[in-house]
């Protein structure tokens, strides 16, 4: 999937100098994405410890910790690429977020988009059991077509969109897993009064078991079946969105 991620790059910039990986986490892409492109310096971005982490490690060679808007006037004009891989839908203004990236893509560079896809056929027909809407994490679900619009607004031509490349293959896994998670007495949390008892985890793992057979069943039909078929059936998970600053 990073590998991927990064190749998405190749066809509209095959060598960036410098890239900006927001919502970088540990930095693994960056890590990955440097042996498709070795050429190009990665920085990363992320409100959590876990960028600082990724800077001592060398899988970024800068790491900026805080909020995007907030450091983007520090960066402006500073990257040939900045990605949000799976971020923008976390983001409580995504908008700002979008801006921020203008700020920090040089003109003539572009902006990579990676989020889950509110109109997949998934979404409609897996109803609450769909995993992207993974709530409350996921706080904005931004149509394509919004997108593509709101980036035109902001100086922005989309020259790739995808569908069937970001899709990861694993929604009817996904969904027996929350259901069984839903049907099976409760798990121990720290919000609750007191922790389940004895029978009640010996409950929980005995339906778990019983339901391993449909488990493999949802992982085999995702990739095996869904997967090489998942864009020509309105399927895909996710998309994602390259765009070049004018």
């Amino acid at each position: 999937m990073y590998r991927g991620r990064a190749e998405s790059m190749l066809p509209h910039d095959a060598g960036p100098r410098t890239w900006l990986d927001v919502g970088t986490g540990h930095g693994h892409f960056c890590a990955v994405a440097r042996e498709v492109l070795p050429g190009t310096a990665f920085d990363g971005l992320d409100f959590t410890d876990g960028v600082e982490l990724a800077e001592r490690e060398g899988r970024v060679e800068h790491g900026y910790r805080g909020a995007f808007p907030d450091l983007a006037p520090e960066l402006a004009g500073r990257y040939d690429v900045v990605s949000m891989f799976h971020y923008l839908e976390h983001s409580t203004d995504p908008d700002r977020e979008l801006r921020a990236a203008r700020e920090a893509v040089r003109p003539g560079g572009h902006l990579l988009i990676e989020v889950p896809d509110p109109e997949s056929r998934y979404a409609r027909l897996l109803g609450r059991w769909w995993l992207p809407w993974l709530q409350p994490q996921h706080l904005h679900f931004v149509p394509v077509a919004n997108l593509r619009e709101r980036l035109a607004d902001l100086g922005f031509t989309v020259v790739a969109e995808q569908h069937a490349e970001p899709h990861d293959p694993v929604d009817l896994l996904a969904a027996v897993w929350l259901a069984l998670d839903h049907a099976a007495p409760r798990e121990d949390a720290p919000w609750l009064r007191e922790p389940p008892n004895a029978l009640r985890r010996t409950l929980r793992a005995a339906l778990f078991l019983t339901g391993v057979p449909v488990l493999v069943a949802g992982t085999l039909l995702d990739r095996f079946a869904v997967r090489p078929l998942s864009h020509r059936l309105g399927l895909s998970n996710a998309y994602r969105i390259v765009a070049r600053r004018d």
